[in-house]
């Protein structure tokens, strides 16, 4: 079998088969997610909650304390998201496609350094030892908490947010021997970069809301 092959199938030879089943639904449904972003579509969040709480049974499963805590805000924000995106008034949506203002860009940042610093206060509790690995993961919970927040709010920054993560997270996962994972945040990364041309278009069309 080609080396190719050998990668991405080598970690599943001794992997239960309901844990591989999981971990295929996950990735369907993380995709049909991002796609549903792109188009500014609720169901973005519903099918991102299903990913997201397979994805937290999985990595609990491999003691995988900070991917899993990451999953974690992502269902509680996708709860959250799908709310907001969900409210209307006089039958209009709230909640429009804009970019972050001055406060929103301070903000950001503070989630960022208190969740980084949660994970990181989360592995030193538990006492595991901190690779350069996890602090990579550390400093992708942040990015992607913060990413998830934007969505929340419609704005535009969200995709860029999304972009740098999963360009990091991609090698991380290939180096971790999880094939199956890289190439869904290739694809993420791709449908990010799609997800915010779409978005800034509809802001360049609609420049009221931006």
């Amino acid at each position: 079998m080609s080396p190719i092959f050998d990668f991405f199938l080598d970690p599943y030879r001794e992997r239960e088969g309901y844990l591989i089943l999981l971990e295929a639904i996950a990735f369907v449904f993380g995709i049909a997610s991002v796609l549903y972003a792109q188009r500014e579509n609720i169901l973005v969040y519903p099918t991102g909650l299903v990913a997201t709480v397979i994805t937290v049974y999985i990595f609990l499963q491999d003691r995988l304390l900070g991917d899993m805590l990451i999953n974690v805000y992502y269902s509680l924000m996708s709860i959250y998201g799908w709310w907001n995106w969900s409210r209307r008034k006089g039958g209009e949506a709230v909640v429009h496609i804009s970019r972050t203002s001055l406060r929103e860009k301070g903000t950001g940042g503070l989630l960022f350094l208190a969740t980084a610093g949660f994970n990181y206060g989360i592995y030193r509790f538990f006492g595991v030892e901190i690779g350069p690995t996890n602090y990579v993961d550390i400093l992708t919970s942040g990015i992607f908490f913060t990413a998830m927040w934007y969505m929340a709010l419609k704005k535009l920054e969200n995709w860029t947010l999304w972009i740098l993560a999963d360009v990091i997270t991609v090698p991380l996962y290939a180096y971790r021997g999880w094939g199956m994972l890289s190439l869904q945040y290739l694809i993420f990364t791709i449908l990010a970069i799609q997800g915010y041309l779409a978005w800034k278009k509809h802001l360049d069309s609609n420049p009221q809301t931006s």
